[in-house]
């Protein structure tokens, strides 16, 4: 089992990046893909998440209008499409995976989630 987060890198603000989680290895599939993210100094935070059996979307409010989290099954990956960026999104986003059934309001809830992947760094210069 393995998640493979990719796609930050450094932007200025009101830009955008598309951050991709790519799932191998569930062979049982998984229930909910969420992306978190953790800024230094700070505590990680649910940022949106998808869930896989009827494609339900939480978005924190935060990013609520500016993120779009999506899913192409065919490639077993995850995507976090991210607009208008400011300095304050900046941090480490994970992706993580949920292998039991999860409801809506504990998306956006890290220990709901089994399986986590290494960071990818997303920088928002002002």
């Amino acid at each position: 089992v393995q998640l493979q987060a990719s796609g930050g890198g450094l932007v200025q603000t009101g830009g955008s990046l598309r951050l991709s989680c790519l799932a191998s290895g569930f062979s049982l599939g998984y229930t909910a893909i969420g992306w978190f993210r953790q800024a230094l100094g700070k505590e990680r935070e649910g940022v949106s998440s998808i869930r896989s059996r009827d494609g339900a979307t939480r978005y924190d409010e935060s990013v609520k209008g500016r993120f779009t989290i999506s899913r192409d099954n065919a490639k077993n990956t995850v995507y976090l499409q991210m607009n208008s960026l400011k300095p304050e999104d900046t941090a480490v986003y994970f992706c993580a995976a949920s292998r039991s059934g999860i409801i809506t309001s504990s998306m956006l809830t890290s220990n709901s989630y089994n399986y986590w992947g290494r960071g990818t760094q997303v920088t928002v210069s002002s």
